[in-house]
């Protein structure tokens, strides 16, 4: 398992070299840290990262992205990206990550022309592949990189990788945009978005490993990983009282915990 991971890394070097110049997209979370570094790494000043700033995006995220870029000298560029603004994409249908998507790499493809990049490249792995996720979608159609999964490396592999050289990213906790918080049909506003947020931080704060707060209508749906459950109620005042404050009339706790996409397991009432 460990040479097949270092095959993989090799494989991932010898594609990028072959770029000679790209454009990565920036979220500063797992995967776009590790492509961003070895690109970097390998192509120097011919790479160059771009970050999308909205109302979607944490506040706390994109000042990570900024830290990293500057700690590592690698030209940052942040482009605004409001997907609220985008037509449909505030009524959250089921492409709704379409529609983001297609607009923000269009952004990142005249951003890495006027730099005169050739290449664009996001940080997808091979366990996206699974789950539907209509953003790569536009990926495709925008001819859009996806090294990492070119390479065949997976989250797991890319965590390990990340420790090894390194990474402030290795044991991060998964991130998604704010917006794949909200059930499909309910209308996504900056209000909400904003509750979403503030929500997420103050679990962060309390020291939970991996959380979603989903949001149904006034009601929070929280999701820790199943060894917090007791960490909740032990806090379950405090939450309570914090989420309320934040506009929630009531807060409520999955019972089966943590996972990713769990707004998709309504698809099938679409």
């Amino acid at each position: 398992m460990k040479l097949e991971k270092l095959e993989k890394l090799e494989k991932l070097k010898e594609y990028l070299k072959n770029l000679k110049s790209v454009a990565v997209a920036f979220s500063s979370g797992v995967d776009s840290t590790f492509l961003l570094k070895t690109a970097h790494d390998i192509l120097n000043d011919n790479v160059i990262a771009v970050t999308a700033k909205s109302c979607s995006f944490p506040q706390r995220e994109l000042q990570e992205a900024i830290r990293f870029c500057k700690n590592e000298n690698i030209k940052h560029i942040i482009v605004e990206s409001e997907e609220l603004n985008i037509e449909g994409f505030k009524n959250n249908p089921p492409n709704r990550c379409y529609l983001c998507k297609k607009e923000l790499f269009q952004k990142i493809w005249q951003c890495a022309k006027d730099n005169h990049i050739e290449n664009v490249a996001e940080g997808s792995n091979i366990d996206d592949e699974g789950d539907y996720r209509p953003g790569m979608q536009a990926v495709k159609e925008l001819g859009v990189l996806s090294p990492l999964r070119t390479a065949g490396l997976s989250k797991a592999e890319i965590r390990t990788l990340s420790k090894e050289i390194g990474l402030p990213t290795a044991e991060k906790q998964s991130f998604a945009c704010l917006s794949s918080r909200f059930v499909y049909g309910e209308e996504i506003t900056e209000e909400k978005l904003k509750m979403v947020d503030k929500a997420e931080q103050l679990l962060l704060d309390l020291g939970f490993n991996q959380v979603r707060v989903r949001i149904h209508g006034n009601i929070a749906r929280i999701e820790v990983l199943p060894r917090e459950f007791e960490k909740i109620l032990q806090n379950r005042e405090k939450i309570t009282s914090e989420f309320k404050m934040y506009g929630f009339s009531y807060v409520t706790m999955d019972l089966i915990g943590y996972r990713t996409g769990s707004m998709n397991e309504t698809l099938n009432l679409w």
